[in-house]
């Protein structure tokens, strides 16, 4: 009984505490199904956002390429006093309308006339054109009944596409005269603003673009000017509906809603803000089938889409777009579950960190030592990261050493023996050859022949010592660099130019050689990688630092090229500029060369250096 009583209070105790946590827990896990439901909506949104934009991008790119293709017409006719119906038909085939320009229906010019012009003209095209010729019907101006001005179209490209449109006045309408009147003026290009009915074809949505044409050499550099050069118009006819869902096939996501209204010419104040349309304004184009679909301005308030309204500048017109798109549509099966598995990484994660807090809490003391524990540990691990970063790079500092003397002592042989030797092998040569020019001339031609691989083989031999280790390196860093520049100019014929600011600098050999194959590894990357046609090479000395920097007007690169794996170029000359106390820094972006800058001190010594740099980290 007294041990029961004893525990009885302990558990009543306890029971708040895991109710807390348990509270907590569900508090966060709730958070965090906010959270996730939020940021995979704003995801959702700017993706779709992005994918409006580039969809808005691309109609105004296709409205833009329909314009050009009219510049290209009219320069056309600008470029010939005469342009006939056989080659406006040859230009417009050799275009290929359907493969380069998709929803262009027709390419077509109309002539302006008046009405004393109207009755020859239609007699020269009825005897210069008569029916059936290129597909055409036997030309006539209609509408029949007489006005002023005309505007005839003479040319359709194809035919096919509008066989009804030829000789048709387009000026008979007062709204297109006035629309025409305005681009002749202006020397713009005109838009109709909505469709153009096509008679036979209530399928098609056409819409039309047209562009003043003037005489062929009359000046047009005022309006009265050009109202007097005036000669017509060409114009496309192209269908929005096959430009639309072409453009909307190019979206990744499917079941997107695009209604489009045309707002009218653009108005200079305020250009990029969206406008608020009745709900009585008749689109110019949906891409949702009549009948089985909600209203055009349902999507954009209902909480289950997404809708985005842009404006697309179309040659002086705007047209007001508004895409709309299901939210489900945009969610990935995992989107779905997400804030469900973030509710239960909430909960549990909460769990576990009040669990650990309360038992953290009740170990303090253990926590701590375990801590300070760690602290040393890290910090002799530290210690000794140090120690054998040091160690490896003395040791690399030693091979590299050793591996300069033994170029130097190989290089030197070479010279010293095979050099001499082969020498001598050139002197007997030539005395053989010289003896032998008039007695024996085959032997004269052998030995004329040994003397050129003797040559050669001296050539060769020199070019190996220059390999290992040049000579002019024993007359100093300044000779030293004129050669290899030299040398570079000469093997890759890239203009490359030495600056000096310093007639002689004195220099240890491991400095010297040091500066001398980082120029040799720069020029090496520039001849290989950079694809540059010009170098300057800067060597200069200030009070106790002598600096040189390699620019090239190349390709350029990112500044972390030299983490690249299997790239050790830039990491070799880091490593021989630090070892030797100095600096080593890269200026380079692509597309804008690249420029490599090291300095080292005039009393720099690289066995020494890895020794100062050790002891620091050991105190």
């Amino acid at each position: 009984m007294s041990s029961t009583a004893s525990e009885h209070p302990l558990s009543v105790e306890k029971r708040p505490l895991w109710l807390l946590g348990f509270v907590m827990s569900m508090v966060v896990g709730l958070l965090f199904y906010m959270a996730a439901s939020l940021s995979i909506e704003s995801d959702a949104s700017e993706q779709f956002n992005n994918l409006a934009r580039n969809t808005q991008k691309s109609i105004e790119s296709r409205t833009k390429s329909y314009a050009n293709l009219l510049r290209g017409t009219a320069s056309l006719f600008h470029a010939n006093a005469h342009v006939s119906r056989e080659q406006f038909h040859r230009y417009v085939a050799n275009l290929a309308l359907q493969q380069n320009y998709p929803g262009v229906m027709n390419l077509n010019y109309s002539q302006e006339l008046d009405e004393t012009q109207r009755a020859a003209f239609e007699a020269a095209m009825q005897h210069d054109y008569p029916p059936g010729r290129d597909g055409y019907p036997a030309f006539a101006i209609h509408p029949p009944a007489p006005r002023a001005h005309y505007s005839v179209l003479v040319y359709v490209e194809p035919i096919a596409s509008a066989p009804d449109k030829y000789g048709y006045d387009i000026a008979s309408r007062p709204l297109i005269a006035e629309t025409l009147a305005q681009s002749r003026d202006s020397g713009n290009v005109s838009n109709s603003g909505m469709p153009v009915p096509m008679h036979g074809r209530p399928q098609l949505t056409a819409m039309a673009m047209r562009l003043p044409v003037y005489r062929f050499g009359m000046p047009v550099a005022t309006v009265e000017q050009r109202r007097a050069a005036y000669q017509g118009s060409v114009g496309i006819g192209y269908d929005l509906v096959s430009m639309m869902r072409s453009a909307l096939a190019d979206m990744p996501v499917r079941n997107v809603r695009l209604t489009v209204f045309d707002i009218g010419p653009q108005a200079p104040e305020q250009p990029d803000l969206p406008l608020q349309l009745p709900h009585n304004m008749r689109p110019i184009f949906d891409s949702t089938t009549a009948g089985m679909h909600a209203p055009w301005w349902q999507p954009g308030s209902s909480g289950r889409y997404l809708s985005s309204t842009m404006l697309i500048e179309h040659n002086g017109r705007v047209w007001q777009a508004l895409f709309s798109v299901r939210k489900s549509d945009l969610y990935s099966r995992f989107d779905a579950f997400l804030p469900w598995l973030a509710l239960l990484i909430g909960c549990a994660s909460t769990m576990l960190l009040y669990m650990l807090f309360h038992t953290l809490a009740s170990s303090r003391r253990r926590a701590i030592q375990m801590a300070t524990g760690m602290t040393e540990e890290l910090r002799a691990s530290q210690i000794r990261l140090q120690l054998s970063h040091q160690k490896l790079r003395r040791l690399a500092a030693h091979a590299d050493q050793i591996k300069e003397e033994e170029r130097k002592r190989i290089a030197r042989e070479i010279h010293d023996d095979l050099g001499q030797n082969l020498l001598v092998l050139r002197i007997d040569a030539d005395m053989l050859a010289s003896r032998t020019q008039r007695r024996h001339p085959r032997l004269n031609a052998r030995a004329r022949s040994t003397l050129e691989q003797i040559d050669a083989t001296i050539k060769s031999v020199r070019q190996i010592i220059n390999d290992l280790r040049p000579t002019v390196l024993d007359l100093g860093v300044n000779a030293a660099v004129e050669w290899q520049v030299a040398q570079f100019r000469q093997r890759t014929g890239i203009a490359c130019e030495v600056n000096e600011s310093h007639d002689d600098i004195c220099l240890s050999d491991q400095c010297a050689t040091a500066l001398f194959r980082i120029l040799q590894e720069s020029l090496s990357n520039i001849s290989q990688h950079a694809n540059a046609s010009r170098v300057q090479v800067k060597l200069e000395k200030c009070r106790d630092t002598v600096s040189m920097s390699i620019s090239d007007n190349g390709v350029g690169a990112a500044i972390d090229g030299r983490n690249k794996l299997g790239s050790f170029g830039l990491v070799g000359i880091e490593e021989r500029i630090k070892l030797l106390g100095g600096t080593f820094y890269i200026e380079s972006s692509p597309g804008a060369g690249m420029s490599v800058h090291v300095s080292v001190p005039l009393g720099a010594d690289a066995t020494a250096f890895p020794y100062q740099e050790e002891s620091r980290a050991s105190s």
